[in-house]
């Protein structure tokens, strides 16, 4: 009696999918609604935290792509 692993079956992969957005809804809403207390200003904006983390990331992606990889990148005779 063998199971199927849960990732294998669509309809499984499309609940946990469709519960990640809940609960990114339900993040949203409480960061409207919770009170802050912010220590600079611009922190007081909605969804400061998610756009400035969003845009670290990509920031991060861009940069080890576009400037490490010239860095660290070797030819392909390298070790030749």
């Amino acid at each position: 009696m063998k199971e199927d692993p849960v990732f294998d079956n669509p309809k499984n992969v499309k609940k946990i999918v469709m519960g990640f957005y809940l609960f990114l809804a339900v993040l949203m809403v409480a960061d409207l609604i919770l009170p802050k207390h912010p220590f600079f200003p611009w922190e007081r904006y909605p969804f400061f935290y998610g756009v400035y983390g969003f845009l670290a990331y990509v920031t991060i992606v861009f940069g080890s792509q576009y400037v490490l990889r010239k860095v660290l990148k070797r030819n392909e005779d390298y070790y030749d």
